[in-house]
């Protein structure tokens, strides 16, 4: 059986088809690595106010030690300490799911882009938290 001149002149050039399936595959390979980045900065994000959660109250109490003994700082910065906590940990959990969804639907083969909110739910919660301290700072600098 002799081959066609057609077929024995590209017998190891890969199809059109073969192609595309491997540019499709690069290209869900390069949204998981986006992906990856994306958490990476959830964690450092959210790490970042974890650790200014846990660091408030601890600069307030050294600073109570040289003020006046009638000023009690240490509870309210103790609840904005607490409320970046609660933001960290929030962000933490917002951008795991936020992952695992996307590597979900990046597997699948009828991937889109969909918008995601959870860095507008930080940010509300960071701009609620700066204005109670920023409303508690003023109450407290008028008592004086």
């Amino acid at each position: 059986m002799s081959q066609s001149p057609l077929n024995s002149e590209t017998p190891n050039k890969p199809s059109t088809n073969d192609l595309a399936a491997e540019r499709t595959e690069l290209a869900k390979y390069r949204s998981c690595a986006a992906a990856d980045r994306t958490l990476m900065a959830w964690i450092r994000t959210s790490l970042s106010l974890i650790g200014f959660g846990f660091g408030i109250p601890t600069i307030v109490k050294a600073i109570e030690h040289t003020s006046r003994p009638n000023l009690n700082p240490v509870r309210f910065s103790v609840i904005v300490g607490l409320a970046f906590i609660g933001t960290g940990m929030l962000g933490m959990a917002l951008g795991l799911r936020e992952h695992r969804q996307l590597l979900k639907k990046i597997q699948s083969d009828r991937y889109t882009y969909e918008t995601s909110h959870s860095a507008e739910i930080i940010g509300v919660a960071l701009l609620v938290i700066g204005l109670v301290s920023f409303i508690g700072v003023v109450i407290r600098a008028l008592n004086l």
